[in-house]
């Protein structure tokens, strides 16, 4: 009777190609010729000048991956004034006098539900800010810039706040700043609404 805890039977169940199969395995390679690929070879990124050259290129693209998203200045300050001045109200100017400077009629309405028209400084820059609802898109924050201000045309996302910069029919700059990003595009299409109506 078998020995079930026997897991190696006898070789008189091997077939006889099992047998042929063996014999020609074992004649395959001398024992001293071993292919070189089956030897252990130590692997170059482990060396500690090539771990550390891949550490230092990793750290490089991060860092530039983060100083390449970064927005301008002028819009890194705005968002930072926006942030300090979220939960301010009132009117400070008149929308006579605040409309000309997004390059708008000064007869048109506020667009959104207005709830903050101001001047104010920005990195020594007189901006114009204004902080409007749009029922369809959110709270957003726009800054129009006088003449002399150059910031390039970009939109981007910094510091959990969606931002984009466009210039209006004199050239001027205005950045919009909102917590969302579909307030940024109802922004835009109230303003161009309000410029061809």
């Amino acid at each position: 009777m078998d020995d079930p805890r026997n897991t190696f039977p006898d070789a008189s169940i091997d077939s006889e190609f099992d047998l042929n199969a063996r014999a020609e395995l074992s004649l395959a390679y001398q024992p001293s010729e071993a292919p070189s690929s089956l030897y252990k070879r130590e692997r170059y990124w482990r060396t500690p000048l090539v771990s550390g050259l891949l550490a230092l290129g990793l750290f490089a693209m991060v860092g530039g991956g983060f100083f390449a998203l970064r927005p301008p200045e002028l819009v890194r300050g705005a968002i930072e004034h926006e942030y300090y001045e979220r939960t301010l109200r009132g009117q400070f100017i008149t929308s006579a006098e605040l409309m000309p400077k997004f390059g708008l009629p000064a007869n048109k309405p506020v667009p959104g539900f207005a709830q903050l028209m101001r001047p104010c400084d920005i990195d020594g820059n007189l901006a114009y800010h204004l902080t409007t609802f749009f029922e369809k898109g959110g709270m957003v924050t726009l800054f129009a810039f006088e003449e002399g201000v150059h910031i390039p045309q970009g939109s981007g996302w910094w510091r959990d706040v969606y931002w984009q910069v466009r210039h209006n029919a004199d050239g001027k700059a205005v950045v919009m700043v909102a917590q969302k990003e579909k307030a940024i595009s109802a922004a835009n299409r109230a303003l161009i609404e309000a410029k061809s109506s």
